[in-house]
């Protein structure tokens, strides 16, 4: 007698322990190859360096920036699309193939246009696989009944690329010494890497996967319609909801300071204070694993105040570390660029539970997440911008504890309008003092006004 695939996929489970299939495991092992090669760039704690090195002014590195960012938020529109027209699968492997493209570019060409092609690239390459890595593995675990193991499966995939980022992220400095363009060979090699765990990926099984096909098949040429009505959607909630729009806002400060900070400004602020090239690499592993332990343990911080005011807290800790760092030496600057990163680690999921709290029921998540992370970018473009022209005149200092005073401003303006009753706590956003310990021990929200519950 014939067995069927859910017979085998149960004799699979058996044989293999842990409730996962032979299929489960090799698409969870494969995935954490793809992630871990993928994002490792080598290059990151020496790229401005390097670009200075090539003879590109301030301006010229911090204008590829911008350019970056930009390109980012308008390839970030389509991929989704792209995605469901030629399958997660296909896409992981093109954005696999232009991110090798992408990291080989300095090595031919260490020019302006070099550069700006690198980073163009690369917008490209992430933009590919942003969505369609954790879509692959959600699919194919819950075509192989698997899908309680995708939360492990997606946190260890992490952990795994921030533990390989320590181990080697050290090693750049002495690398270069050998051959200048290592890390750039490197980068390039381990984005191959991926391409090879992208194409070993088994295709997806199961009726769900069929029908998925069945249906881009028949329907595809209205699927961009589909997607113009739910980026109207999101608009329109924006528009309409103060207080999401507000949550947004407040995020940009995170997002943008956090980004321009352990980016753009890491290594002119370590070469400024002295710190030797060679020293940077071991300066940004500890930081991120400052952001990951934070990252963590956000239960860390205590729940006697509602989530909006820990990330006003956190970022005016971003803000006050930013301004300290003109104060300090050498090593000061490092503890301060550590803590910059914990206080990161700690906002980051806080903020994100925020706006996915004040998004509206029935409203398109997704796209309301994808319009906060566009408007994040947009910003951190035109922050790049200002801090190329801040460091081509020499002000590194004034960059600093500028962008600390904004910080300030803005989130007094956002605690004025909040305190004020201008802008009102959606509805749907949880309540603080609605939050209760059950008798079991276990803690429950409930939404102001009788809305749903929060999510987990």
């Amino acid at each position: 007698m014939r067995r069927g695939p859910a017979s085998r996929r149960a004799e699979e489970r058996a044989a293999g322990g842990g409730g996962l299939t032979a299929t489960a495991r090799r698409i969870i092992r494969l995935n954490y190859g793809f992630q871990l090669l993928f994002n490792l760039l080598w290059w990151m704690p020496v790229f401005y360096a390097y670009q200075k090195a090539a003879g590109l002014s301030d301006t010229e590195i911090f204008g590829i920036q911008s350019i970056y960012y930009v390109a980012f938020c308008l390839f970030e529109i389509p991929t989704g699309l792209i995605a469901d027209r030629i399958g997660t699968r296909n896409c992981l492997r093109a954005g696999a193939v232009v991110m090798t493209a992408a990291n080989l570019a300095p090595v031919f060409s260490a020019s302006y246009t070099g550069f700006l092609v690198h980073f163009l690239a690369i917008a490209a390459g992430r933009s590919l696989t942003s969505g369609a890595a954790s879509a692959y593995l959600y699919d194919g675990l819950r075509a192989e009944k698997c899908d309680a193991h995708y939360l492990k499966a997606e946190g260890t995939a992490r952990a795994l690329g921030l533990a390989a980022k320590v181990v080697c992220w050290p090693l750049v400095g002495p690398l270069m010494a050998v051959a200048h363009s290592t890390p750039y060979v490197l980068s390039a090699a381990s984005a191959a890497g991926s391409v090879a765990c992208a194409v070993a990926l088994p295709r997806l099984a199961g009726p769900d996967g069929d029908r998925e096909k069945a249906a881009d098949r028949s329907d595809g040429g209205r699927r961009g319609g589909a997607f113009l009505r739910d980026a109207g959607t999101a608009l329109r909630c924006v528009v309409t909801s103060p207080w999401l729009a507000m949550v947004m806002v407040q995020g940009v400060a995170v997002f943008t300071l956090s980004r321009i900070c352990q980016v753009n400004l890491f290594q002119p602020i370590l070469l400024d204070h002295g710190i030797a090239e060679a020293s940077h690499g071991g300066v940004l592993a500890a930081m991120t694993v400052a952001e990951a332990v934070a990252s963590a343990r956000p239960q860390w911080l205590s729940r006697r105040l509602p989530p909006v005011a820990w990330v006003s807290i956190l970022s005016l800790a971003l803000a006050g570390t930013l301004a300290a760092m003109t104060l300090g030496g050498p090593w000061v600057v490092v503890a301060l660029l550590c803590l910059f990163a914990a206080a990161t680690g700690f906002a980051y999921p806080i903020q994100r539970k925020l706006v996915n709290d004040a998004v509206p029921a029935h409203a398109p998540r997704a796209t309301l997440l994808s319009v906060e992370s566009i408007v994040d970018r947009a910003v951190c473009a035109l922050a790049a911008v200002a801090a190329g022209a801040y460091l081509a005149a020499g002000h590194l200092d004034a960059l600093l504890w500028h962008s600390a005073l904004v910080t300030v401003a803005l989130l007094g303006v956002f605690q004025l309008l909040l305190r004020t009753g201008v802008v009102r706590t959606s509805r749907y956003e949880p309540s603080h003092a609605a939050e209760a310990v059950s008798p079991s021990g276990e803690r429950r929200s409930r939404v102001a006004g009788g809305g749903r519950s929060s999510p987990p």
